[in-house]
Formats: structure tokens, C-alpha cells, sequence
């Protein structure tokens, strides 16, 4: 899995400042809703309450954080997309969102009623078990499974840590059952609470557990060591050869929606994510910045559909069963 690298683009929060329609100049003209499609604790309703209250005053309005969960966020990307009201966006990780139309046969809208703003930013994927596992690296996590399958926790069936998960456990020949939750936040709370024993998921909602004791830190889903984290080794370097997933947050819109609008938000989400307290609190955490066009945004979503598709089938993620 290779992380994909997005242009770094700086926009001037404003319509004029972007030569856009005078349309714009009028919009907002109500609160904002921003869509989260998981439950609170997560790291998109993370990011979602980070940047709510500059957003709002970067465009004059108020802006309030929606959590609409289910069918690994589906229910809230609907919502969103069949959106007419030109107020409403969704803040989700772009992976999930792209692996949806993959493994369920009957979203609840069409994926080309949807499309990107911008992306906001990355955080590696960290996998970590129970403090009560009598395991500390993959090797040993794959010898235990012999005995009795593992539980893996994920956001939900389909999900982009679902299916990193299922890879490390095909590849070092790990039994596992598969259970799913409607976010990342009641994944790792099911595994520190010690009725799931193991979680991939990314690193700003996972990291204050470990660093609190609450989960064991096995392995990282980057390539290469973090300053972060510099005793923490990675995934590939035990086992997993080029091993590397993570957290992919971006913004969405409904297609629908007029393209001056639609401009001047992602002008503006981009401005704001780039601010420095802002990006120094996503860095502290394990995250960065990162942020794209819309159409870049857009192609991402279209091509984390096509890497996902071969692992789909070989680990069996569907909607109806477990990996």
C-alpha cells in the first residue's frame, strides 16, 4: 500500500480573492452542517470539531458538527449527497468512502452524486491489542491466533482499517474473527475494554489510549519509523513487506451543488486547516496537513476505489459476513 501524495495548495479564504462568481458573495446565507458519518471520539469528528469554529469564522456563519452513523458511513454520505440545502458537506475518511461502493451492493445514494472539496489530512493506521494480550509483535500476535482465533476490531465491514487489517492477518497467517462497530472511536473502546483483543486504526483518535495505557502499541502503519514514535517499529518491518495504510480525511460535497459555493468552501476549509495552531495540534498527534483541488480530491476517490477492489476479494469483506 503506498500513500498517496496530494499538491500542497494554498487558497485565500474569500470569492474575490479567487475571482469568483458574485454568487458566492451571498453564500452562506445559514449555518453550516458538517457531516460526520461516525460516532463522536473518531478521527474524522476529531478533525470535524478542530477546525468547526475557525471555519465559521473564516466565512462569517456558524458551523455545527452532525454525527449520522451506520453501514460504515453511508447513512451520513447520503445525507449529504441527496443534500439540496447548498450548507451541508461530509468529513470523512475518503478511503472508507471509496471502499464503500465496492462492498456494498445497495448504497443508500449514488457515488456520483458526491464530490470532493479538499483533502485535509494524514495519519498512519496503528495497530494495537489489549494491554492484557500475551503478545508483543506480530510474530508472537500470529503464533497466539493458532491457539484461538483473534477478534479484530474495526470501524465497520468494508472499512479502510478493516480491510489493512485483514492484509496483515493474510499475510502473517493469522486466525481472526472479524467484528465490526460504526467508528473507529467504539472499535478501540471495545479493545481497551478487553471484549475485542486487537484494532488497526488511525493514529489521532488511538494514540492518547496507548500513551494512556489503555492499548498496547504493536506495530505502525508507515514504511519508515516515526520521530513521534521512535521505538514503535512498523508493520512492514515485521513481516509485512511495503505494509503502509492510514487515515485519509477529506471533505465532500453534494455534486449538485453550485460550483461558486463550492469553490469558496473549499477555499476556505483549505485556509483553515493550513492554520498554524491548527496544523501544530494535527502534527503533535501523528497527523499532517495535507490538502488538494477538488478534482484532485475527486481522482483520489476514484483510485482508492480501483487499489481497494483486489484485496476486497481476497479477504471477503461484504457487508453480510465477517473476514
Amino acid at each position: 500500500m503506498q500513500r498517496r501524495h496530494f499538491i500542497r495548495t494554498v487558497a485565500a479564504g474569500t470569492a474575490a480573492s479567487l475571482g469568483l462568481p458574485a454568487l458566492a458573495a451571498t453564500w452562506p446565507s445559514q449555518p453550516l452542517r458538517i457531516v460526520v458519518p461516525f460516532p463522536p471520539g473518531g478521527t474524522s469528528d476529531v478533525i470535524a470539531r478542530l477546525i468547526s469554529k475557525p471555519l465559521g469564522d473564516a466565512l462569517n456563519t456558524t458551523v455545527v458538527v452532525e454525527n449520522k452513523t451506520g453501514a460504515n458511513g453511508a447513512i451520513g454520505a447520503a445525507a449529504v449527497a441527496q443534500a439540496t440545502d447548498e450548507h451541508s458537506m461530509l468529513l470523512s475518511d475518503m478511503s472508507s468512502l471509496a471502499i464503500n461502493a465496492i462492498v456494498t451492493k445497495e448504497l443508500p445514494y449514488k457515488p456520483q452524486q458526491l464530490a470532493g472539496a479538499t483533502m485535509l489530512a494524514y495519519s498512519p493506521h496503528l495497530l494495537c491489542t489489549n494491554p492484557n494480550i500475551a503478545a508483543n509483535n506480530l510474530r508472537e500476535l500470529a503464533a497466539l491466533s493458532q491457539t484461538k482465533p483473534l477478534n479484530i476490531a474495526s470501524s465497520g465491514i468494508g472499512s479502510a482499517n478493516h480491510l489493512g487489517a485483514a492484509e496483515i492477518a493474510l499475510a502473517m497467517g493469522m486466525k481472526f474473527v472479524h467484528v465490526p462497530f460504526r467508528g473507529g472511536a467504539q472499535s478501540i473502546a471495545d479493545v481497551a475494554a478487553g471484549n475485542t483483543q486487537l484494532v488497526l486504526n488511525g493514529m489521532l483518535a488511538t494514540l492518547p489510549l496507548v500513551q494512556g495505557g489503555r492499548l498496547k502499541l504493536i506495530g505502525i502503519s508507515k514504511r519508515t519509523r516515526m520521530a513521534l514514535l521512535p521505538d514503535a517499529p512498523t508493520i512492514a518491518e515485521q513481516g509485512v513487506k511495503d505494509f503502509e495504510s492510514g487515515t485519509y480525511q477529506g471533505v465532500a460535497i453534494a455534486a449538485s451543488m453550485n460550483k461558486a459555493n463550492a469553490a469558496k468552501l473549499s477555499a476556505a476549509l483549505v485556509q483553515v486547516i493550513r492554520m498554524p495552531d491548527i496544523r501544530a495540534k494535527l502534527v503533535g498527534a501523528g497527523a499532517e496537513v495535507m490538502t488538494s483541488t477538488p478534482k484532485e480530491t475527486s481522482d483520489f476517490l476514484a483510485r482508492e476505489g480501483q487499489r481497494w477492489s483486489a484485496l476486497v476479494q481476497r479477504a471477503g469483506a461484504k457487508l453480510e459476513g465477517n473476514a
